[in-house]
């Protein structure tokens, strides 16, 4: 296990322009991100098509790219990586429903985030990105929690760390964002 400095003074490297930093970065959390990309493709892609990681991957190349990286720290960066993982898992499902040309009624289940058929899956996860992209919009706050909390599956503690906010803020943020998305996705098989 790397020391929380360790990845603290490369994620400041980095922010402070060293390319390299990002990634001797990499390997000392590299497990921290499959655990994530995991959980992520077990609740968004049973197809088999994406794997853990192909998703880490990925999503390094789309965070290596970034011009302006401002990580406070080791949370934060599981966070943005969460927030990589999620684009990279929302065009996958947008070139699949391009590809099928699907239909059918989108079933929602934050807990689990499980579409009700493999039809669906693909359709579910576009109304959930659209409809947290409208949650940031009311609130980017909100949409932040649901990021950490749904798509990186941090604890309440690692997401109240990871947006500098209190633990009890955390629990009630994610309890007014999962209503919300509830009510909004509700709207969206109507």
């Amino acid at each position: 296990m790397p020391e929380p400095s360790d990845v603290t003074q490369l994620l400041f490297a980095f922010r402070d322009g060293d390319p390299a930093a990002f990634d001797r970065l990499v390997p000392l959390v590299y497990e921290d991100l499959r655990r994530i990309a995991r959980r992520q493709l077990a609740r968004h892609e049973a197809d088999g098509v994406l794997d853990t990681t192909g998703l880490v991957h990925e999503s390094y190349l789309k965070m290596v790219h970034q011009r302006r990286a401002d990580f406070e720290g080791r949370a934060h960066f599981l966070n943005v990586a969460a927030r990589a993982m999620r684009q990279v898992i929302i065009d996958h499902a947008r070139r699949r429903l391009a590809e099928k040309r699907g239909g059918g009624l989108i079933r929602t289940d934050l807990r689990t985030g499980l579409a009700a058929t493999e039809e669906t899956r693909a359709e579910w996860l576009l109304a959930l990105d659209a409809a947290l992209d409208r949650l940031a919009g009311k609130s980017p706050r909100l949409a932040r929690v649901v990021e950490c909390r749904f798509f990186a599956n941090l604890s309440e503690e690692e997401t109240a760390e990871a947006l500098e906010i209190s633990l009890r803020t955390a629990q009630r943020d994610w309890m007014k964002a999962r209503a919300w998305l509830r009510e909004e996705l509700r709207g969206a098989e109507n």
